[in-house]
């Protein structure tokens, strides 16, 4: 089994660390396939509630992987490489289970990108966040572009991405491109308390409320609202509901089990 991806199940968290230290974890076609793999296993996995995605070693990612870039001989290779990286972060962002990235040292290019799918970021203090392609005379191509604008203030969003400089996590946390910042060394257990909150609540009401987020953003206030409507009148008739509330009721947490 390769080792560029861990995956550790515990207290219904799925921990996925990228686990290239000696390369920054530089993302690679390897990595790629292993995160869809997870993601994959995860998603069959009921005892699993939520995600935690971090980087071994002294970074949480570099990007991808140049070496292998370096390797392509034709431009259809890269634009397969590009494709495959897309798809599995948008896996990634419409999983039906919530994640957190958990950011320590810096997260460059892909790696950020990486962050960005996921729904909630905690980032330790002194960490570096940036999209740095346009110094390598291209742009981000795995969502950068398109998910950091709709994270940030467009204007900050242009600068990152036009000029390739980073930000630190306390100008992201002020931005609200960050959930929590933390001390040095803080990020991991941080994001597996946030992690742990959200795995508190109904499965079938988490997964809802990520894609009326999500779709909602891209629609008019109207159709959204309907949306909505629709979507909580369907929760309304699970077992969960109810689940919750007869718990409000006992004054106790809700067992929840996703029906």
């Amino acid at each position: 089994m390769s080792t560029v991806l861990n995956v550790e199940l515990r207290d219904r968290l799925a921990v996925l660390t990228l686990d290239r230290p000696g390369q920054l974890n530089a993302i690679g076609s390897e990595t790629v396939d292993r995160l869809a793999q997870a993601l994959n296993d995860v998603r069959d996995n009921d005892d699993v509630r939520a995600l935690v995605l971090t980087g071994a070693g002294r970074a949480f990612s570099a990007g991808a992987d140049i070496s292998e870039i370096e390797s392509f001989t034709a431009p259809g290779q890269f634009r397969a490489f590009v494709e495959r990286l897309t798809d599995v972060y948008a896996l990634l962002e419409e999983f039906p289970k919530p994640s957190v990235a958990a950011v320590h040292g810096f997260a460059f290019g892909g790696g950020l990108e990486l962050a960005l799918a996921c729904d909630l970021r905690v980032v330790e203090r002194g960490a570096r966040l940036g999209l740095p392609e346009m110094k390598l005379g291209v742009l981000p191509g795995a969502g950068g572009t398109q998910r950091l604008p709709r994270l940030l203030p467009a204007a900050i969003a242009k600068q990152m991405i036009l000029t390739g400089e980073p930000i630190d996590a306390e100008r992201a946390w002020q931005l609200g491109l960050v959930n929590e910042l933390t001390e040095r060394g803080g990020a991991l257990a941080a994001a597996e308390a946030l992690a742990a909150t959200l795995t508190a609540g109904a499965p079938l009401a988490l997964a809802a409320g990520k894609r009326l987020i999500d779709h909602g953003l891209g629609m008019d206030l109207e159709t959204a609202i309907a949306y909505e409507r629709e979507t909580v009148s369907v929760l309304f008739s699970t077992e969960d509901r109810a689940e919750g509330l007869k718990a409000f009721r006992e004054r106790r947490p809700g067992d929840f089990r996703g029906r």
